[in-house]
C-alpha cells in the first residue's frame, strides 16, 4: 500500500479513472480533487479516462458540476467519445440504422452523424450498446431484447465494456455485460474502451505525448489495470471503487493475468 504523493515522480502522463476513483455515483471521493490538482504540474499531463458510453463533454460537465475544476486536467475522454470520433471519421463504417441501448437514453455517440435512431432490433442496421439501466432492467429483459437480433446477425459496438458499475448503494451489472450477453447468444460485439487500446491510442494523439511514461489509475483490474499493462503503461489499483472491501485480489490478478505496479487504498495525495 502506497500513495500518490510517494509514486508519482517518474510518470509524465497519467489516465486516471473516473468512477470509483474520483467519485462514487453521487459525490466526489474526499480528497479527489486536492490528488488531481497536485498531479498536473508544470510539464505533465492528466487524462480523465472513462469507460462511459456518453460523449466526453457531457461526463465533463458533470465532474465539473461536482466541485473539480476545468483547469486540473488537460483531457477528458470517454469511450463514448472514440467511438463518435470513429464512426465521424469513417474508422467505423457509419450504418443507415442503429438500435441504442443506453442509460437515460442518452445517444449522444451517434448523435450529429445523420445516423437513424432504429424503433427495434430486428429493423436496426448496428446495435450500439453504450450503457446498462440495471438494476430497473433485467439481464433477462435485456436478452429477450437482443435474441432476435443475434439471430439476424446484426453487428453490435459495446461504448462502455464495464461489466460492473457502481450506483446508489451498490454496484449493478453494466453495459460490458449486456454486450458480453450478446455475444453469448451468437452475436458480434467490437469493443472500445478499457482495457482495450484505441481509447489510450486515441488520448496520447489528441496530447501529443506519444512515447511519454504513463500511469494508469484506476479501480478495476480487469479494465483499468489490464488496459494499462497492455498499453504499456505502469498502473495503480485504488481500492475505493468495485473491489472496495475485497479480499479477492490474489484471484482477480489471476483471472485477467495482470498484477499492479502500485495499490493506493484511496486517490488522496
Amino acid at each position: 500500500m502506497t500513495t500518490l504523493r510517494e509514486i508519482n515522480a517518474p510518470y509524465g502522463l497519467f489516465f486516471v479513472d473516473q468512477f470509483g476513483v474520483l467519485r462514487g455515483a453521487d459525490a466526489p471521493y474526499p480528497g479527489a480533487i486536492e490528488a488531481l490538482k497536485s498531479l498536473r504540474t508544470p510539464g505533465r499531463t492528466v487524462v480523465i479516462l472513462s469507460n462511459s458510453g456518453k460523449r466526453s463533454a457531457r461526463n465533463e460537465d458533470r465532474l465539473v458540476a461536482l466541485g473539480f475544476p476545468r483547469d486540473c486536467f488537460d483531457l477528458f475522454l470517454t469511450s463514448g467519445e472514440v467511438v463518435w470520433r470513429y464512426l465521424s471519421d469513417g474508422v467505423i463504417p457509419r450504418p443507415g440504422s442503429c438500435f441504442v441501448i443506453s442509460r437515460d437514453q442518452d445517444t449522444s455517440p451517434i448523435d450529429g452523424l445523420g445516423i437513424a435512431i432504429a424503433p427495434d432490433v430486428v429493423s436496426a442496421d448496428m446495435i450500439l450498446i453504450a450503457g446498462s439501466e440495471a438494476p430497473r432492467v433485467s439481464l433477462q429483459e435485456y436478452r429477450l431484447l437482443l435474441e432476435p437480433a443475434a439471430r439476424r446477425g446484426v453487428p453490435a459496438l459495446c461504448a462502455n465494456p464495464d461489466m460492473t458499475m457502481l450506483v446508489s448503494g451498490g454496484t449493478a451489472f453494466g453495459a460490458g455485460r449486456i454486450a458480453r450477453l450478446y455475444e453469448e447468444l451468437g452475436g458480434r460485439v467490437a469493443w472500445f474502451g478499457k482495457p482495450y487500446p484505441d481509447i489510450y491510442a486515441v488520448a496520447r494523439s489528441l496530447t501529443g505525448t506519444a512515447g511519454v511514461r504513463a500511469l494508469g489509475i484506476g479501480d478495476s483490474v480487469e479494465h483499468d489495470i489490464a488496459g494499462a499493462k497492455r498499453e504499456g503503461s505502469d498502473a495503480a489499483l485504488v481500492l475505493a471503487g468495485i473491489h472496495a472491501g475485497t479480499d479477492e485480489l490474489e484471484a482477480e490478478y489471476k483471472a485477467h493475468g495482470v498484477r499492479p505496479d502500485h495499490v493506493l487504498e484511496n486517490f488522496v495525495w
